[in-house]
């Protein structure tokens, strides 16, 4: 069985592509305010980052939960606030958000394991 994270990844870049590759301005245009709306401005990355998170849960988005977690990770977010970050999303969401939790803490430890780079951090871990 692959790695979650890597497959994740790996299936978000080729299809982020292959959609950026067709010919419609609407849908290249709405990529283009999802980016813009991530750069720093009035509050920064990181915020930002932990507020797509905990709205991603609260939605039930996989894919988005896994992106935040990992956007989350290379702004610095620590696994300590990260979990203050699950727990608003519980409170917010509901018990319905417990099953999204589980998949957020399994790519979280995944991520962990495989020593992903961290605000910082180039692909070997360098600073």
């Amino acid at each position: 069985m692959g790695s979650r994270v890597q497959e994740f990844n790996e299936f978000r870049s080729r299809m982020n592509k292959r959609i950026l590759d067709i010919d419609n301005r609407a849908i290249k245009r709405f990529f283009g305010v999802d980016t813009l709306t991530y750069e720093p401005g009035a509050l920064d990355a990181k915020t930002k980052e932990m507020l797509g998170l905990v709205a991603s849960m609260v939605l039930r988005c996989d894919d988005c939960i896994s992106y935040h977690v990992t956007e989350c990770k290379k702004e610095g977010v620590t696994d300590a606030e990260l979990y203050d970050l699950f727990s608003v999303a519980l409170v917010v969401g509901g018990s319905i958000v417990i099953p999204h939790l589980r998949r957020a803490v399994a790519f979280l430890d995944e991520m962990n394991e495989q020593g992903v780079p961290r605000q910082g951090q180039g692909p070997g871990g360098e600073v």
